[in-house]
């Protein structure tokens, strides 16, 4: 009888845990459809601003200069640089934790699944570059454009999808978050091997000490967020050093966040139960009340707590701060009459529209009938196809792979921005009209 009167209470505390995991869910796929349309307000503000008569208030901005001291060292940078490099290193930590948790339980926990986006991204890179260099068969300098179709804008790509909301398989977000990643990382090394003129390798010991502390600290059994920001600033630093997007230190830190909560004695369940016995007999017992919020804290896993607690300023903050300070393209500038303007602004456009999706599309195609990679239950080729459409918004990373390409040649440099401003926008509007087709047929 002592036994079966002590596993009640279990019933109910499990029930509230699981409420409380599920609303979580909710919460975090509720941002994410918001997201989306804030989104595309501040893509339309920052596109208007730049193109109106305030444009050059509008550059004004993204230079206005940022400065403090640190210590005996003065930190001087711009609006533009903080958004880009800095904060968007936030929304990196979130992509790269969701993806941490899909390889240990989720859409990439098979290998096969899991080498599929990688196998994707390589398509996607591959068919749009031949698409550009098929268009600019012309001079050396016009050549050198050839990267700037191959890059996916994680954040519009993911907030477009975010759109359509609940009816998108969670198969399908993950296949597109890691192959933008992939992308991130293939359009880093393109920079890096192409468009670099030196790289400083010795700031790679920052990263490296960066590595360790995380890891040491995991091994600590340290779990909470705030000590991770040394060890993070640290890789943030040596990659900036480098010469490559810090920002990529997100992806870094996401990949290495813990699936599992701190190894205790008790499980959250058996945690909650405890507390709620001390709490029946004593309901202002603060040391039970804490041991209540411990557990509910400890029902989620560090890489789920990551999500939970930054998703809400990653998309009402950083992601409309991004679109800002990168969507206002200066249309007027474009001189298309220039020579080889015309081929470039066209290779870059289709390159993006057809050339993204279908070398995305065919090659997952052909690495599922060949059995190398393999498509999950819920993940059609329906929503592949809306996946590879969603990959040709280019956008940011496609502009500034221009800004190095067309570093001599003001006037290529605007038509690449064109182009990619011209593609990344049928793209967009193609994912977004097959998406609202796929889920009203779903």
């Amino acid at each position: 009888m002592s036994d079966g009167s002590q596993s009640k209470p279990t019933i109910p505390a499990l029930q509230r845990l699981t409420e409380q995991a599920q609303h979580y869910a909710q919460v975090i796929r509720s941002i994410e459809a918001m997201s989306g349309i804030v989104l595309l307000v501040f893509t339309a503000i920052a596109l208007i601003w730049a193109n109106s008569m305030y444009a050059q208030s509008y550059l004004d901005f993204l230079h206005s200069p940022i400065g403090f001291n640190l210590g005996t060292m003065e930190v001087n940078t711009t609006v533009h640089f903080v958004i880009n490099d800095v904060l968007m290193t936030i929304f990196f930590l979130v992509v790269g934790a969701e993806v941490r948790h899909e390889i240990h339980d989720g859409a990439l926990a098979d290998i096969k699944m899991a080498s599929l986006p990688i196998i994707a991204a390589c398509g996607g890179v591959i068919v749009p570059a031949l698409i550009y260099l098929a268009f600019n068969r012309g001079e050396h300098g016009i050549l050198q454009g050839w990267a700037i179709p191959t890059a996916t804008d994680i954040a519009f790509a993911v907030g477009i999808l975010a759109l359509l909301g609940k009816s998108v398989p969670t198969s399908a977000r993950i296949f597109l978050l890691t192959l933008a990643i992939i992308d991130d990382i293939i359009a880093v090394l393109i920079i890096a091997l192409f468009y670099t003129e030196s790289l400083n390798f010795a700031a790679l010991s920052f990263v490296a000490i960066g590595l360790v502390l995380v890891m040491l600290f995991q091994r600590m059994g340290i779990f909470a967020m705030p000590p991770y920001i040394v060890p993070g600033l640290l890789i943030w630093y040596g990659l900036f050093k480098v010469g490559v997007h810090p920002s990529l230190a997100g992806v870094i830190l996401g990949l290495l966040t813990p699936v599992i909560s701190r190894p205790s004695t008790f499980s959250p369940a058996q945690q909650a139960e405890r507390a709620l016995q001390h709490i029946q007999q004593q309901p202002d017992n603060p040391t039970a009340i804490e041991q209540l919020r411990i557990a509910n804290r400890e029902l989620r896993s560090p890489v789920h707590r990551v999500s939970y607690q930054l998703a809400p300023w990653v998309a009402f903050l950083i992601m409309p701060l991004f679109a800002l300070a990168n969507a206002g393209v200066n249309i007027s500038q474009v001189s298309l009459d220039y020579v080889g303007a015309n081929e470039v602004v066209l290779g870059i456009a289709v390159a993006l529209v057809l050339g993204k999706p279908l070398g995305i599309f065919l090659i997952t195609w052909i690495s599922v009938r060949l059995g190398i990679g393999k498509l999950s239950d819920q993940f059609s080729y329906s929503w592949l196809l809306l996946v590879s459409c969603l990959a040709g918004i280019g956008f940011t990373m496609s502009i500034f792979i221009a800004t190095l390409a067309f570093s001599q040649d003001q006037i290529l440099m605007d038509a690449a921005k064109l182009g990619v401003l011209i593609g990344s926008f049928i793209a967009a509007v193609i994912g977004i009209v097959l998406g609202i087709y796929l889920k009203r047929k779903n």
